[in-house]
């Protein structure tokens, strides 16, 4: 499901850890991995972590091929017109309405509750597991035991393990059911076990919290989590827009927030309709420049939908996908062609800013917000129109 956040200060509790001293924090292979094991048993003990919990890691085996699954390069890294292209078909677009249509006794009720749009948790629950169809069959203890060993991200991913020895030691899921995608997420809406453990609800009232067989579950879960992340009762998400051919293009930034009333004095208007001038607090997200598709997005997009998941790609399509089945028109492509960068270039991009002295994080093909901003403040060093999209013009006068 979404990316996450966890504190490397975890990691540290490992080394050294018991009687193991000298043993590896961790490892790249197989090697070491039993002893890690039994180094975890004792920290999953102390985490509260009973015996029926523990018990799930018995007979537990490294899992080359979830490594093999973490380095491939993420579909993420594709631009935003060919990941919608991929994502928002037709068929989701329609079926996602028939969902809505038939359950709507169930959206209202969590809507009630939770005040999340029903179109909303559709959406994700289409781009999770098309509507339940590919939940996956990863065993997740295995899984997360190898990602928690892998030298890569370890801290990431042993409180997860954790989180999900205690699914399953608090009875929500038998380990025949812990099965699901690569990285440990579970269920319709792919919930990691973390999140799973603390926030999933029981709203069939069957006394278990099930997110794999109950959809109800799955999708007032859905609800309360993204309440966690911040999302505002009866406030919008997202609403397309068209932008004139000249603009402050820096204000143009997910962290810049105006009223509606500056960008319609600026020109920006309603894509589907005439878009309000009021007070309330919007910002312009272009997800492939100033003649791409274009975007007010409010506070339920910049805190609950990137909370869910970290990619700019993935939650704006997200978001577009609910607004389509919401009853919102296509989507308008911009005012002309628009020349991204592939994987490869991004890569070679962020190595530039990098040597220039931006921090971008990892090194990894993604526009994330970090590389966007990069980009930015070096689009206002030449005097380029600063709408924080990179295009292979621009890295040529960087010298990629």
């Amino acid at each position: 499901m979404r990316n996450f956040k966890i504190a490397a200060a975890a990691l540290a509790a490992f080394i050294g850890f018991g009687g193991a001293a000298h043993a590896a924090s961790c490892g790249n292979s197989a090697k070491g991995f039993d002893g890690f094991i039994k180094q975890f048993r004792a920290e999953a003990a102390a985490a509260g972590v009973g015996a029926r919990g523990l018990s799930a890691l018995d007979g537990v085996e490294y899992q080359p091929a979830i490594i093999k699954k973490d380095r491939a390069q993420s579909v993420f890294s594709m631009n935003f017109m060919d990941f919608q292209k991929r994502m928002v078909s037709a068929y989701r677009i329609k079926e996602g309405k028939a969902i809505l249509e038939r359950n709507a006794k169930m959206f209202d009720a969590i809507q009630k509750q939770y005040g999340v749009p029903g179109e909303v948790l559709i959406a994700f629950w289409a781009f999770e597991t098309d509507f339940g169809k590919n939940m996956g069959d990863f065993e997740t203890i295995p899984s997360l035991a190898t990602l928690s060993w892998d030298c890569r991200r370890p801290e990431k991913f042993r409180e997860q393990l954790i989180g999900a020895l205690k699914l399953y030691e608090n009875g929500d899921l038998e380990l025949a059911d812990m099965r699901g995608a690569w990285a440990g997420e579970i269920g319709h809406t792919q919930f990691l076990p973390k999140e799973y453990f603390e926030t999933a609800i029981d709203f069939d009232g069957d006394g278990h919290r099930n997110l794999k067989k109950s959809i109800p579950d799955a999708m007032a879960s859905g609800a309360a989590l993204l309440v966690k992340h911040g999302w505002q009762a009866n406030q919008p998400w997202m609403d397309e827009v068209i932008v004139p051919a000249e603009l402050p293009w820096e204000q143009a930034d997910i962290a810049v927030q105006l009223p509606r009333s500056q960008w319609v004095k600026w020109g920006v208007k309603g894509a589907h309709g005439k878009l309000k001038a009021d007070k309330f607090p919007a910002s312009l997200l272009l997800p492939m420049g100033k003649d791409g598709p274009a975007f007010l997005v409010y506070e339920n997009f910049t805190s609950a939908y990137l909370k869910w998941n970290e990619s700019l790609v993935y939650s704006t399509t997200a978001a577009y996908l609910a607004s389509r089945i919401s009853g919102a028109g296509p989507l308008d492509p911009g005012r002309g062609q628009v020349d991204p960068l592939s994987y490869e270039q991004i890569s070679e991009l962020q190595k530039i800013l990098v040597s220039k002295g931006y921090d971008v994080g990892e090194v990894d093909g993604k526009l994330g917000r970090a590389t966007r901003e990069a980009v930015k403040q070096e689009q206002i060093k030449m005097g380029w129109p600063a709408d924080s999209y990179p295009t292979v013009q621009f890295l040529q006068k960087l010298g990629g």
